[in-house]
């Protein structure tokens, strides 16, 4: 995913990634705590799931956050 990013954001397309490992480091990135295989939270919990995919959606309007971006995702709240 991160050299698919990096030639993406070269060519002027934003792009950000949902990620269960912290050593891969894509131009933005949400980090997950997550099980594997489970990037968006538990099956079933849609309301969950829209947490993470706007908390990741999130990371492209702000224009101050130049990448690399790698922001831990809050499964709190």
């Amino acid at each position: 995913m991160g050299l698919v990013a990096a030639e993406l954001e070269r060519q002027g397309i934003a792009t950000v990634a949902i990620q269960l490992l912290r050593e891969v480091r894509p131009p933005r990135a949400l980090f997950v705590p997550f099980p594997h295989g489970y990037p968006l939270g538990r099956p079933d919990d849609a309301a969950g799931q829209r947490r993470v995919i706007v908390s990741a959606l999130s990371l492209l309007e702000d224009p101050s956050l130049a990448p690399p971006v790698l922001r831990d995702f809050d499964a709190r709240s």
